[in-house]
This record gives C-alpha cells, sequence and structure tokens, in this order.
C-alpha cells in the first residue's frame, strides 16, 4: 500500500513540476501585439478623416447611441406613468 501512495504521490508532482516549467517558458517570451500591427493606427485615422469606412462608421455609432438614449428617455417617461397609475 505505501508504494501504491509513494507512485501517486510522485505521479501528481510529476504533472505539477511539468506544469510549472511550462508557464513559466510561456511567460518568459511574449510577442507584442504593437510590433505587428505597424502602422496600421496611422492609416485608420486617416482613413477616418477622410470620410472613408471608418468615418461612415463612427457616424453610424453616434446616431445608434443618440437613438438609445432617446429610447432610454421613454422607458423612463413610460416608468412615471406606470407608478402614477399606481402600477
Amino acid at each position: 500500500m505505501h508504494s501504491l501512495e509513494l507512485a501517486k504521490l510522485a505521479r501528481a508532482a510529476l504533472i505539477t513540476v511539468i506544469f510549472a516549467s511550462g508557464y513559466v517558458c510561456g511567460s518568459l517570451r511574449t510577442d507584442r501585439a504593437e510590433a505587428q500591427l505597424g502602422n496600421m493606427a496611422g492609416e485608420a485615422l486617416k482613413q477616418a478623416a477622410g470620410g472613408g469606412t471608418l468615418g461612415e462608421m463612427g457616424t453610424a455609432l453616434v446616431e445608434a447611441e443618440g437613438n438609445v438614449s432617446d429610447l432610454q428617455k421613454n422607458i423612463d417617461t413610460l416608468k412615471k406613468v406606470k407608478a402614477a397609475l399606481g402600477g
């Protein structure tokens, strides 16, 4: 019985050591995402300023935000009416 428990303990220790070494090796070398982007951010800003697709998307997002704000005002009004009716 003692050798079986020792074998289980050794197996658990081995798995722990393998996991820990993999974690340490993986954390030593991390690639930065900025290095892979290059000048993509600058090009995106130029397109947005020039009214490209990104500019249109920005305009659509601003309009959608306005619509959401209007809907929230309507919901608040409906809650006030419901409260006034005793609901």
